[in-house]
């Protein structure tokens, strides 16, 4: 997926077909807010911004990290869910009850770190909001954005499997990960809200 040109991907994704869907985009949601970060770190640099250098590197290195991450989670994703589809269509009985399980389970999990990239994203978002480059502060909320899509978007793919997953383990684990989306998000909001308060 990684070596897609962007109108090919979009072709597969207007597609019918199972994958790549609502998952893999939360991913790419969440590789677009790292790379928009990364962009904005790396105009955080030089002489006017030596009190911050050594925040600005580690920036640079996290977010180029958690950008390769959400390209991997995308591939994962559209891999995880092709396995419940073909789960789906083994012959009834508990086997195939059990393996659709299994698979539920298993696609449930990339959304489920999406969540984890994009909450460290939205504090990546509020670190650089004060030290960036001002010429470039709006693109902190754009990565404030696509981090917020990333979390809603990743939520709602995590829960969707919830259902199909009969181990209540497995089931209270994936509850604790999206239980702060909902704080998440309103931080993300207030970046935007920082940021237009202070371009208007």
């Amino acid at each position: 997926m990684r070596d897609l040109k962007i109108v090919d991907f979009l072709d597969q994704l207007a597609d019918r077909v199972p994958a790549p869907g609502g998952g893999a985009t939360a991913a790419l949601h969440a590789a677009q807010a790292a790379a928009l970060l990364g962009m904005v770190a790396r105009y955080t640099t030089g002489e006017k911004y030596t009190d911050h250098a050594e925040t600005v590197v580690a920036v640079i290195a996290e977010t180029d990290t958690l950008r390769a991450r959400s390209l991997r989670l995308a591939e994962e994703d559209a891999a995880a869910f092709t396995a419940v589809t073909d789960a789906y269509r083994l012959p009834k009985g508990e086997e195939r009850s059990a393996t659709i399980a299994r698979a539920l389970a298993g696609a449930a999990e990339p959304p489920a770190r999406v969540i984890e990239s994009a909450v460290r994203l939205v504090e990546l978002c509020e670190l650089l909001l004060p030290i960036g480059n001002r010429n470039v502060v709006t693109d902190i909320a754009a990565a404030a954005d696509a981090a917020r899509a990333a979390l809603t978007t990743a939520r709602v793919n995590v829960e969707v499997n919830l259902r199909g997953i009969k181990d209540e383990r497995v089931r209270e684990e994936l509850d604790i990960r999206v239980s702060g989306v909902d704080a998440a998000v309103a931080k993300a909001d207030w970046v935007t809200a920082e940021v237009r308060e202070e371009i208007s």
